[in-house]
């Protein structure tokens, strides 16, 4: 009898496995860690071989450590990293670049030289999003155009296009080529209003059709293992990108529900239901899940540096040899620090999307320590937070200023983070018993997908609190501690107006 759901999450700097039991509960996972390149400033690469790798190896380490067999596995979820671009050889599998992450900004100048030609209008209309490095459209067109005969063996139908969840699916069924709703709906060529692959769009970026995958829903039919991978074939019935799986493990099935997910970066995620909302506060409209062909769509605020920002304090600095240890560094600053890192280490994402600026610090003094650039990294995550749900509450009528943020993540484990959102957003923040929600939303949609768990109503009545943060801090010193922020974003996208593309020279 098969008693286990099979997760794999494949992220920005990991890969995890997780196997859930019919209660929804973990019996095991397995991690490893995935190197980055930056070959040059801005450029963000991974290895598609190493990600595969990193996905065999968890998967075939957490069934041996919990000794359940592939026989036992009732279906697979994915969920991924999204706009992460990777093109292969449709004979081969080989990949002919490495993969693009989403953070890579290299293609800056063809968004800026579209935004110029006016066609920024027609891609948010139709996509529900802006011109900006962060999607996969240009990051397609770039390895078109950089390695040499791809173009032309993309038109011949030899190559094939596809974000994380589709390499995977690629490798893992041994030549489908598919992916879901939410993922297609972050590559700036997919009209999420009819849900198709929209010919104007291919036409504006120069991207051929036989390139792309097909799109089918969050949950369905995906194929199935090939058996000599984990020792028997496994059936694929759920795939979502990150931040929708997210939505889903945390259970945000209502319009006015909204998440937020502390990784690499943050992301934030208000469920506007069947309608896509288009915002006006440089908000992304996108789709939030689709089942049996209906689209539920969501309002979307990505912050490219959340978690990041801790790894800089470790990595960069070598202020802290563990992530766990910001929190508790953080905590023996001095609470009246003026201290602001703006951490556009990549450029500002919503609601500024500024691909060319970078950090700064602000407010240093002579006693300026170590705790200060703690509090200031993590706060900053917060306050970022705070511009969020602010565009939010102003686009969508339905958005309730007392919305209660359900919270996760690996960042959502501190403890001093947690409140101190809470206290910056004026807000309280709930944390779930499972925390690890991005696999639990992929695993819900394979199992939910073979019966194996119910009905969404249901799953959402079974979604359980571990921790409610209510904010503590007195409204006069958020107002001030918020116009500190906000004066600190002001001056840093102040310091230089951003060039025309023909000024610049590509690394």
């Amino acid at each position: 009898m098969s008693t286990f759901v099979l997760a794999i999450d494949q992220g920005t700097t990991s890969t995890r496995a997780m196997l859930f039991r019919p209660d929804l509960s973990v019996a095991g996972i397995a991690q490893a860690e995935i190197a980055q390149a930056y070959p040059a400033s801005g450029w963000v690469e991974h290895d598609p071989e190493g990600i595969w790798a990193s996905v065999l190896t968890t998967v075939r380490a957490v069934l041996a450590r919990t000794d359940v067999p592939a026989t036992s596995i009732a279906a697979l979820g994915i969920t991924n990293q999204r706009e992460t671009t990777v093109i292969w050889d449709r004979v081969t599998g080989a990949p002919i670049h490495p993969a693009l992450v989403w953070q890579d900004r290299r293609t800056a100048e063809h968004c800026l030289r579209l935004k110029a030609e006016g066609h920024e209008p027609l891609v948010t209309a139709r996509t529900g999003l802006i011109l900006d490095p962060y999607f996969s459209a240009t990051k397609i067109a770039w390895l078109l155009d950089a390695v040499p005969g791809a173009r032309g063996r993309a038109e011949r139908g030899e190559l094939a296009f596809g974000t994380i969840d589709s390499w995977l699916l690629w490798r893992l069924t041994g030549g489908l080529h598919a992916t879901d709703a939410t993922n297609a709906a972050r590559t700036a060529l997919f009209d999420i209003h009819r849900g198709v692959w929209d010919d104007d769009l291919l036409a504006l970026f120069g991207i051929p059709r036989a390139l792309l995958p097909e799109v089918r829903d969050c949950a369905g039919e995906f194929g199935i293992t090939r058996p000599e991978l984990f020792g028997a074939a496994i059936p694929i019935r759920g795939v979502a990108g990150d931040q929708q799986a997210a939505t889903i493990g945390q259970a945000c099935f209502s319009p006015g529900m909204v998440k937020a997910t502390y990784g690499t970066g943050c992301f934030a995620l208000l469920n506007t239901g069947a309608q896509a909302h288009a915002s006006c506060n440089r908000l992304l409209t996108t789709i939030a899940y689709q089942f049996g062909g209906q689209r539920t769509y969501a309002l979307e605020g990505s912050i490219f540096v959340a978690g990041a920002a801790v790894q800089w304090l470790r990595d960069g600095l070598g202020l802290i040899r563990d992530a766990a240890d910001s929190g508790p560094l953080a905590a023996r600053s001095d609470p009246a620090s003026g201290v602001y890192l703006v951490p556009a280490f990549v450029g500002l994402g919503a609601p500024h999307w500024e691909p060319d600026i970078r950090g700064a610090l602000f407010g240093l003094a002579r006693d300026t320590g170590p705790a200060d650039f703690a509090r200031a990294a993590l706060e900053s995550v917060c306050y970022q937070t705070h511009d969020l749900l602010a565009a939010m509450r102003a686009d969508w009528p339905g958005a309730d200023a007392e919305t209660v943020l359900r919270a996760d993540g690996g960042m959502a484990a501190s403890d001093w983070t947690m409140q101190r959102l809470a206290d910056l957003l004026g807000l309280c923040v709930d944390r779930p018993l499972v925390q690890e929600t991005t696999a639990l939303g992929a695993a819900y949609l394979a199992g939910w997908s073979v019966g194996f768990y119910p009905e969404p109503i249901e799953f959402a009545q079974a979604w359980r609190l571990e921790r409610r943060f209510s904010p503590r801090m007195a409204a006069a010193d958020r107002a001030v501690r918020l116009d500190g922020w906000h004066r600190a974003v002001r001056a840093l996208r102040g310091m230089r107006a951003p060039l025309d593309p023909a000024d610049r020279s590509t690394p």
